[in-house]
């Protein structure tokens, strides 16, 4: 049977490498719909590789110049806007969702797959950060399949028993290891980040990710928010999961259990492995990555995080433990901090201050509606750019 698959975020990092896998499987798998948000070559390229039966844009502005780049007499239907993203999310011909937009923007149209009882490919990991507990009760209402991408994810899936029910007692699991590589500023001293620049940041070691990703993995903030993931995918609290630093990014992560034995993956840091997971589990499938050679890895090294260089994974631990809207207050001053980083606004140590102040001036409220998610979203981003044009104007002042 050939299924239908709906990738949301097809031009990033993610989406290229999840078309990458179903181009090997033309038999398995066909592209339903592609999304992207303004990266309108490479969509252009995308659709006339894989005709899809639609192709969303953010607006009317990225439409146009899709249409124009197409053969008049092309089938595919460009649409535009939220209300369409999620549509070819929750479509009754879509059988597979690959939830890969970055940020907070890819919440609709995930909980829409969920809801509506695909198999959802989770790599979106901020829609379980602002709503995890919704998001995980519209999977079990909807009847959906969840399958975590993210590599570390991944591996803890394939990790846990193949029957485990959500409870760690009853699976004999001690602890999730979630693996970090530490990013390209591991080992520096405090006051030399001070001087950090984008390009600096978004040059990671392992891993070949977006601009925003690749900020996160250095501040540990991704780390943090995979945290949060862990949580509210296996069911634990912050303190069953230890955040390891392996430099070499081979072993994806860990399961320790109770009788002293630990369960690891391993594997080429390459995404198309979880994603070929996730796509044919609980089969296996060919996902174009090399076989992973030991003899030149050679040597597995091993450290705890500093939280105290990298305080985001401090803050992402402290979001989850006040519960409610905190956490999607962390993810939303992140994302603005971010984004202001990366316009050489604030320095790269402000990103993690600008969540501080942000989550030291929300009062956590019930999170048990979306109206509250995105509510409290938007007071942390207005907060968040205050916070940006104040350290911004110290920046420029310095300079």
């Amino acid at each position: 049977m050939t299924l239908s698959v709906t990738v949301l975020g097809a031009t990033g990092s993610i989406g290229v490498s999840t078309l990458d896998v179903l181009a090997r499987h033309p038999e398995r798998y066909r592209v339903f719909a592609i999304t992207a948000a303004r990266n309108t070559a490479r969509l252009i390229e995308q659709i006339l590789m894989f005709s899809p039966r639609f192709a969303v844009l953010i607006d009317e502005a990225g439409a146009a110049e899709v249409r124009a780049g197409l053969p008049a007499d092309h089938p595919t239907q460009i649409l535009v806007g939220e209300q369409a993203l999620v549509e070819v999310a929750e479509h009754p011909d879509v059988d597979v969702v690959m939830a890969a937009i970055v940020g907070a923007a890819g919440l609709l149209p995930t909980l829409a797959a969920a809801r509506s009882g695909k198999r959802v490919l989770l790599a979106n990991k901020e829609s379980l950060v602002m709503a995890g507990p919704l998001f995980m009760q519209s999977v079990r209402d909807g009847g959906a399949t969840l399958l975590p991408i993210d590599s570390e994810h991944n591996a803890i899936f394939q990790s846990l028993p193949a029957n485990y029910a959500g409870n760690f007692a009853d699976s004999g699991v001690r602890h999730l290891l979630l693996t970090a590589s530490g990013g390209p500023f591991r080992g520096w001293p405090a006051e030399k980040l001070q001087a950090v620049t984008p390009a600096q940041a978004v040059a990671h070691p392992n891993w070949a990710m977006g601009r925003k990703i690749s900020v996160d993995s250095a501040t540990l903030m991704n780390k943090g928010l995979e945290l949060i993931e862990a949580c509210f995918l296996f069911n634990c609290v912050p303190d069953q999961v230890k955040v390891v630093v392996h430099p070499q990014s081979v072993i994806h992560s860990l399961v320790q259990y109770r009788d002293g034995s630990v369960v690891a993956e391993l594997g080429q840091p390459d995404m198309r492995t979880p994603i070929a997971c996730g796509l044919s589990w609980p089969e296996r499938i060919e996902a174009g990555v090399a076989d992973l050679d030991l003899f030149s890895v050679a040597t597995l090294n091993f450290e705890p995080a500093d939280e105290q260089t990298f305080p985001c994974l401090a803050l992402a631990r402290q979001a989850f433990v006040a519960g409610g809207t905190m956490p999607a207050v962390l993810n939303a001053a992140n994302e603005i901090a971010v984004e202001a980083f990366l316009a050489e606004q604030i320095a790269f140590t402000a990103i993690s201050e600008v969540v501080a102040a942000t989550m030291q001036q929300h009062e956590p409220r019930t999170a048990d509606s979306l109206d509250a998610i995105l509510q409290a979203d938007r007071e942390a981003r207005v907060i968040a750019r205050t916070l940006v044009a104040e350290r911004s104007t110290i920046k420029e002042s310095i300079n």
